[in-house]
């Protein structure tokens, strides 16, 4: 047996369920779940009187800002020994390298949401439409999901259509997760 926490990555393309998914296992497991796009809603709020209103596009301040609070805040979670979920589309060129230094820290389990873009661009939409925190975002970004370029680690994986439900079964991603130390199946 490992004394490591677990580190859950969730990835995947905007509109994947990522967030949705991350909430779940972080209740089932037991555990906090970090958001990317939370940590930078936060921000947002906290500047909801500053005269200069926030606009969201591609590499914005804040974006820019969420990275090192977003491993700030993992580093000191593992450190103290508590297992987390890590939720943000971790792009292989842009995660990676910040992951990687994890790696004695955590047991890693990346779980990679997968779901049809015309099913991404749908969620986006609505949940603009649902929710104003969404403002904080520049959800153009769905454009891009047939290139999305997911992390690539070598550490056990698994992929999960999220396109209704979850496939596989929350309670098999749980079972792949608390999985053993070191088991190197390649579900993906």
């Amino acid at each position: 047996m490992s004394s490591l926490p677990t580190l859950i990555v969730i990835s995947g393309p905007a509109g994947s369920g990522k967030t949705t998914l991350a909430h779940a296992i972080a209740a089932a497991v037991g555990c906090p779940a970090i958001c990317r796009d939370e940590i930078k809603e936060g921000m947002v709020h906290a500047r909801r009187g500053d005269p200069t209103p926030f606009v969201a596009r591609t590499g914005d301040e804040l974006t820019a800002g969420t990275l090192p609070v977003f491993f700030g805040v993992l580093e000191i979670l593992l450190r103290a020994g508590v297992t987390t979920v890590a939720e943000a589309a971790f792009q292989d060129h842009v995660w990676r390298p910040r992951l990687e230094p994890l790696l004695g820290s955590a047991q890693l389990r990346i779980v990679h949401c997968v779901v049809d873009a015309d099913v991404a661009r749908g969620r986006i939409v609505q949940r603009a439409r649902d929710n104003p925190l969404r403002r904080a975002h520049a959800d153009s970004r769905a454009v891009a999901h047939h290139a999305f370029n997911p992390i690539s680690l070598d550490v056990p994986s698994l992929k999960v259509d999220t396109t209704s439900g979850y496939r596989p079964g929350l309670d098999e991603i749980v079972a792949f997760i608390n999985g053993p130390p070191g088991d190197g199946r390649d579900e993906a």
